[in-house]
């Protein structure tokens, strides 16, 4: 079994300050801390998953293609620094037109990805920005779901999960 950080997108990841829905590449901006921080936890030995609501696609603010677009362009910059994103999972869904069980608090994605990736979730942690990115992350059953402020480092967060991680080796 592997071991993964689930990692949210908007607000975590990229910022999303000043923006609703980002979903154009001029407007993904990456931030500070995320390419060491996402560096050392794979170093660490753990798969690297995104999981993000996409609500805007279902309300019609912007297109699957757009998504996907944000995300080559966020894999490119990840391959660039030679970080490996091991999968990215959104939900297009949005609750105020039709209901599903993949968006967050929802944990579907998170499901999904312990089963798609032989994950196990005793050994694997979650980084996020709101209270349904923890309410996932706990229903899916993780070690460990951690909340930052918004577009801030997660670098301090991925060391108390490395140092969480070497006290189940030990």
């Amino acid at each position: 079994m592997n071991k993964a950080l689930f990692i949210d997108r908007d607000g975590v990841i990229n910022s999303d300050e000043g923006h609703y829905y980002i979903y154009r590449v001029e407007d993904f901006k990456i931030n500070e801390g995320i390419i060491e921080g996402l560096r050392n936890i794979q170093d660490a030995g753990f798969q690297i998953i995104v999981v993000t609501n996409q609500g805007g696609v279902a309300k019609g603010e912007y297109t699957e293609e757009d998504v996907n677009k944000v995300h080559t362009f966020f894999l490119s910059e990840m391959s660039k620094n030679n970080i490996s994103i091991k999968d990215i999972y959104y939900c297009p869904h949005h609750e105020v037109i039709s209901s599903c069980n993949c968006r967050k608090p929802k944990p579907g994605m998170i499901l999904k990805a312990l089963s798609d990736h032989h994950i196990d979730p005793n050994y694997s942690f979650l980084i996020g920005d709101s209270n349904r990115d923890i309410e996932a992350g706990e229903a899916a059953g993780l070690k460990g779901c951690f909340k930052i402020d918004k577009n801030t480092s997660i670098r301090p967060i991925v060391q108390k999960i490395i140092a969480l991680d070497n006290k189940n080796d030990e």
